[in-house]
């Protein structure tokens, strides 16, 4: 079985979406327990959404420096490459310090808090801005420069069997 669909240039397409996704879900119920604070159940599902967010950012992170190998990169985009990469990593980073004082609150009950709740909040939505940068600059390489959608540079074949160095055009 293959990991990866033929119809997918690697792994990263199929990653980055779920971080954009957890991250404004764990905010959401964030904004909803600041103004329902009976329903506690919500600020443990933030907590866990914030970590899933944090681990497959990780993903994302990782399967994106992979794909630079594997797709055609057009001059102008080798910058905003760069750029997508910054914001990427302060989006990771972000998220797994969110994630650890999200669970350190929980620990010690200070997301129960009022004041607790609005830290929470400020925190989860300055990352959530990190992360939305990050979209943006990943959907400009995508639509804008065509990275990704135009097929990367083929490896060469490895020479048949018996084959030397002689047999093999320069």
């Amino acid at each position: 079985m293959q990991l990866i669909p033929s119809w997918a240039p690697n792994l990263h397409p199929m990653i980055v979406h779920f971080p954009i996704v957890l991250v404004m879900l764990a905010a959401g119920s964030d904004l909803i327990h600041l103004f329902r604070p009976s329903a506690r159940t919500l600020s443990g599902a933030s907590s866990i959404l914030y970590l899933l967010a944090a681990v497959f950012a990780g993903g994302a992170f990782a399967s994106g420096r992979l794909a630079e190998s594997t797709v055609f990169i057009p001059g102008m985009a080798h910058s905003m490459i760069e750029d997508h990469e910054h914001w990427a990593l302060a989006s990771t980073v972000g998220l797994v310090i969110v994630a650890a004082l999200r669970l350190a609150s929980r620990l010690t009950q200070i997301a129960e808090t009022g004041t607790g709740r609005i830290l929470m909040i400020v925190f989860g939505l300055t990352t959530a801005v990190l992360v939305q940068q990050t979209a943006e600059r990943g959907a400009r390489l995508v639509y804008e420069q065509g990275v990704g959608v135009i097929p990367g540079p083929i490896p060469p074949a490895p020479p048949p069997p018996g084959a030397t160095n002689l047999d093999t055009p320069p």
